[in-house]
């Protein structure tokens, strides 16, 4: 498939590739912005700020812990699974200066998902949130672990306000369970040794690997991606050169509500906005909406990612509406489909356009994005990044033309090297260098290409192919809906039939109101033939909305 987005679609000022060995390493890459702007506040949390100087320096600390008291030497794995606080950036960029592999956990994983991941990846030592050291003690025996480092809350936020929140979780709101584990110490005790101990720098090329970042496991158990240096600093080029021409290096001040530990915040909010000198404001629960805008009203934000429920909730937050937009100029969706109801409505609350990416952890994440310059919403996924090819595979096995449907298949820098220890679901997925991503995809005449649904997402009724992002756009569009998922159920006749969980803004709403309006938009096919309402629906630690548990 011939790369016509280049000529079509491409917007001004962005390149066709990028250089993927420009800086050997993310540590190459930290070190030199971390220098540039020593004296710019790199994250922000709950009020409490670090520069790039303070980071640079206690990520160096932490480094040293690691090696000197802990003995880990490079190549051994860190598990890091603490929320979106200051520990985390500070424990992220002292393992990668150590040469450690990163293993990004979920806090809220159970002792059985947690289990898997730590005996899976060989995980060594893990950085801990105290508030979840109770899942660890039930699997910790049954895991490679040997280094076990706590933190709270409030740990970097000051020794008043800090010790003020630590005591409130704990004692007022109870939020730390009872727990015992050994030879356990403290994240600030550890960065103080650090800071009495010499660092020795490690030498890191582009084949080493960063990240062992655990994909959902959505089929089967879940896998770790084998994301290296370069494969990450390919993808940092690519998104700085897709957005270059909107955000200036030295004047962001980004929102990062989603997980650090997820790939989507990890690339473009805490590895992006470093190489651009910019500010992080780390939301630890995004889900208190009404805090959440609270801290928004406190801050000149320029940027925002999120997920589409992440944007339908703020939208659907009354003191939303009110917050100053004047210096925001970047909105970015991932993760799921944005629909256009949300986008539209949000770029008339905010003025600004609401871009869609398209990503998986396989990939860095970030494969498409819409053109910067885009007028309004497009439905599409936007171009592919610099430096990287997609083609549309029919399921005969030929190459799809443009406006057919097939899987999406992708090759660049930023693709992973395989799932660790995994030949055979590597093998599945990898050939040669080709990304199977398992998305039905097309390619519009402008070189843009749509997502038509997961393979495994889809709903055949009466040997029609139904994709559910097409009846939930169209749902969604309805004035008494607040959120939409559609599936499909067995069905004697049919094979299936489209069953809809709705969410209501209207109560009044009812199931007829809901068929009729599909009615109007889809052909009879595609009307779900069931509804039910729920008060909310299942959604992953980003936000996703979970068909599988629906169906």
């Amino acid at each position: 498939m011939e790369k016509i987005w280049l000529e079509k679609s491409y917007p001004p000022g962005v390149p066709s590739e990028i250089d993927a060995d420009k800086y050997a390493s993310i540590v190459d890459l930290f070190n030199k912005y971390a220098g540039i702007y020593a004296d710019r506040t790199a994250f922000i949390n709950m009020g409490a700020e670090i520069t790039y100087r303070e980071l640079e320096q206690q990520a160096t600390a932490f480094a040293a812990y690691l090696q000197n008291d802990l003995g880990l030497v490079k190549g051994d794995k860190l598990a890091i699974m603490v929320p979106n606080t200051l520990q985390y950036p500070i424990a992220l960029f002292g393992a990668l200066l150590a040469g450690l592999t990163v293993v990004n956990v979920n806090p809220l994983y159970t002792a059985r998902e947690l289990e898997h991941q730590l005996q899976d990846s060989g995980t060594k030592a893990i950085l801990i949130i105290e508030n979840f050291a109770h899942t660890l003690e039930q699997v910790i025996d049954k895991t490679p672990v040997e280094h076990v480092i706590l933190t709270s809350l409030g740990d970097r936020l000051g020794t008043v306000k800090g010790a003020l929140i630590n005591f409130a979780v704990k004692y007022v709101k109870k939020m730390v369970p009872s727990f015992s584990l050994t030879n356990t110490v403290r994240f600030n005790q550890a960065l103080a040794k650090g800071a009495q101990s010499s660092f020795t720098p490690v030498e890191i090329v582009g084949e080493d690997l960063a990240f062992l970042q655990y994909t959902g496991g959505t089929t089967g158990v879940s896998k770790g991606a084998m994301l290296t240096h370069r494969n990450m600093v390919a993808n940092l080029q690519q998104a700085k050169a897709m957005v270059n021409n909107l955000l200036k290096e030295g004047e962001e001040l980004v929102v990062t509500a989603l997980p650090l530990y997820h790939i989507f915040a990890l690339t473009a909010n805490c590895l992006m906005f470093v190489t651009l000198g910019g500010t992080n404001l780390l939301i630890t629960n995004p889900r208190d909406m009404k805090g959440f805008v609270k801290e928004l009203a406190k801050y000149p934000f320029t940027a925002l990612t999120g997920v589409n429920t992440l944007f339908n909730g703020l939208l659907n937050t009354p003191e939303f509406s009110n917050l100053n937009f004047g210096h925001l100029k970047l909105s970015l969706g991932g993760g799921m489909a944005v629909q256009q109801a949300v986008a539209e409505r949000w770029e008339k609350v905010t003025k600004t356009r609401l871009l869609e990416g398209y990503g998986l952890t396989e990939c860095a994440p970030m494969v498409t994005l819409s053109p910067y310059n885009q007028k309004g919403f497009s439905g599409t996924i936007g171009v592919p990044a610099p430096s990287t090819d997609v083609r549309i595979i029919k399921e005969d096995g030929t190459k799809a033309e443009i406006g057919e449907a097939g899987e999406m298949q992708v090759k660049g820098p930023q693709v992973m090297r395989g799932y660790y220890q995994r030949e055979e679901a590597t093998s599945e997925i990898l050939k040669d260098g080709w990304l199977a991503t398992g998305d039905i995809a097309c390619m519009e005449e402008d070189g843009q290409f749509r997502i038509v649904d997961r393979k495994k997402d889809m709903i055949i009724v009466s040997g029609f192919n139904v994709f559910p992002n097409e009846i939930e756009d169209v749902i969604a569009m309805h004035d008494g809906v607040v959120e939409v998922a559609a599936v499909g159920v067995p069905h004697e006749v049919s094979g299936e039939v489209v069953k809809v969980f709705v969410v209501k803004k209207d109560q009044n709403l009812q199931e007829i109101d809901i068929v009729k309006h599909c009615k109007q938009h889809l052909t009879n096919y595609k009307v779900p033939k069931l509804v039910e309402f729920r008060d909310d629906l299942p959604k992953t630690n980003v936000g996703k909305i979970l068909r599988r548990e629906l169906r």
